[in-house]
């Protein structure tokens, strides 16, 4: 555990990419089996286990320290493990530090109503940084810098491979990953997932500028639409079928509806979209489905989700991604034709015949309400991760309104100690003649670190109140909001809920009286 600890500590305070993979290729190349395995788990998919790990450790330091002082300690720190580490009590005397494989064995076996006993004994078996990674272990927030693309690519290294390779095995494997390991340095063949439904990397695209554009070759290029739903990939063989999202995670089990009638075997790339009729639901409509680990039939009936399909990697057991993206595309369609299968249709490919009239296409999407283009180049096979020069997102201009600051809350992590997560509003105005502000968004980036000193500042200098980690501000700063698109919520007291808002500029120099009212920002939902 101790080593395991040691890792994660260095990795939070390492910048750049490049040191990390040094630090986790070591970690386990000098790490045996299974510990390394389990640590790989961890800093990818998580432990397979779900305790009520929170609730536990309130019980346990309700018994060491007083409530008022965990909290102020826990808003000072901004981190609950971090918070709990430091202000345990050293043991009397020092004790053997569990092994990372001993702690997950033990707790493959636990009864919840033993947890909080085995979590004090851990506890107190080890130091300070031991105990802040055992915590993030258990409630699975590492929260290091560390996406699980790169801690496998730090695996591949040990062969000195790619990410690529043990993303396209990674989802026919399970913790500890002995067989991943032993293939990697060469002590047993590469483990067969053929024809399993495990996820294929997927291929994407870079968002278009000017001097790409300039560059094009259009009579090599093919369009479609750019769907605002998630991006998904289908597999389905040996009798199976799931979904994963864009990062690799499973999230079938949300929807049913799609998995239940597939009925052959291939691996299908397309977007994830909530239909009704010939018509696109806002994605507002898509995050009622989303992470939901119950899906009532009435949820079923109001929110039917639905495939629009782009790409094939394969069809079958065969392998199509090497051919180019015209190919790909007719053996789709024939596909299509002789299956039709259900809450699935292809994604158009537009026609256009200059620069000209591919940009008059383009600068239609926001008022049909499609987020943008994908360009595409037809003889690009189909690579995964972000290659250069063969897929391109243009996205449609954002919207940007003036909006007053209401609320502020402090970060995780590095920005703990900063008021850095915004709530804004804008006015609504009454038949009387008053108004009031209501929220209209929250964002947490746009803003550069010189920004966020100075946000933070000018927060604590005009505070009205606090709740907590979240402060109300006099209403007085001005901040103009970019974001995709604006659709009508009734969860929000506003009725509205933005899509991806983040901070475009800070207003210091305009009155909040002449920020956006409420009935100007509704006027934007026809826009979206």
């Amino acid at each position: 555990m101790r080593h395991f600890a040691a890792l994660l500590d260095r990795l939070g305070y390492t910048p750049g990419r490049t040191a990390k993979l040094r630090l986790m290729t070591a970690y386990f190349r000098a790490t045996p089996d299974p510990d390394r395995g389990w640590a790989l788990a961890a800093l990818t998919d998580g432990l397979p286990f779900s305790f009520p790990v929170r609730r536990t450790l309130a019980a346990l330091m309700d018994k060491r320290l007083d409530a008022e002082l965990l909290r102020l300690s826990r808003d000072y720190v901004g981190d609950t493990a971090e918070t709990v580490a430091l202000v345990w009590p050293e043991p009397a005397e020092v004790q053997a530090a569990p092994r990372l494989a001993d702690v997950v064995a033990e707790l493959a076996l636990i009864d919840k109503g033993d947890l909080g006993a085995r979590i004090e004994g851990w506890l107190d078996r080890l130091d300070a940084t031991g105990r802040w990674a055992l915590l993030k272990l258990l409630t699975g927030a590492l929260r290091v810098g560390v996406s699980g693309r790169l801690a496998k690519t730090a695996v591949a290294d040990l062969a000195h491979g790619n990410a690529d390779q043990v993303e396209e095995i990674w989802h026919g494997l399970s913790p500890p990953y002995l067989s991943l390991f032993a293939w990697l340095e060469g002590r047993a063949e590469k483990p067969d997932i053929s024809g399993a439904p495990v996820f294929r990397p997927l291929m994407l695209a870079h968002p278009l500028e000017d001097k790409d554009f300039e560059a094009l070759d259009i009579e090599a290029i093919a369009a479609e639409w750019k769907w605002d739903g998630i991006r998904v990939q289908l597999a389905a063989g040996r009798g199976e079928a799931r979904l994963y999202s864009r990062s690799g995670d499973d999230i079938g089990p949300s929807f049913p509806d799609v998995l239940g009638a597939v009925r052959f075997d291939g691996v299908l790339d397309g977007e994830l979209l909530i239909k009704r009729g010939d018509d696109i639901a806002p994605f507002n409509d898509l995050q009622q489905r989303l992470n939901r680990k119950a899906v009532t039939g009435r949820m079923l009936a109001q929110y039917p989700a639905h495939i629009r399909l782009y790409d094939a990697l394969m069809i079958g057991d065969e392998d199509l991604r090497g051919l180019a993206f015209t190919q790909r595309r007719r053996r789709l369609e024939e596909w299509f034709v002789a299956n039709r299968p259900h809450a699935m249709d292809l994604s158009a490919v537009l026609t256009f015949t200059s620069k000209a009239d591919l940009a008059a296409v383009w600068r239609t999407t926001r008022g049909i309400g499609i987020e943008g283009l994908m360009l595409k180049r037809r003889d690009s096979p189909y690579l995964p991760g972000r290659p250069k020069g063969h897929w391109w997102k243009w996205k449609r201009a954002a919207l940007t309104v003036d909006c007053v600051l209401m609320y502020a809350q402090r970060g995780s992590g590095k920005r703990s100690s900063y008021y850095s997560d915004f709530t804004f509003g804008a006015w609504r105005e009454t038949s009387d003649g008053s108004r009031t502000l209501v929220p209209v968004g929250k964002a947490y980036s746009g803003y550069t670190d010189a920004e966020l000193v100075d946000l933070d500042r000018w927060i604590r200098t005009h505070t009205v109140s606090r709740f907590g980690p979240v402060r109300s501000v006099v209403a007085e700063l001005v901040l103009e909001v970019a974001f995709d698109a604006i659709q009508r919520s009734p969860r929000h007291k506003s009725g509205v809920a933005m899509r991806f808002p983040r901070i475009h500029r800070i207003r210091w120099d305009k009155p909040a009286a002449d920020a956006a009212r409420l009935a100007e920002i509704e006027q934007l939902i026809d826009q979206s």
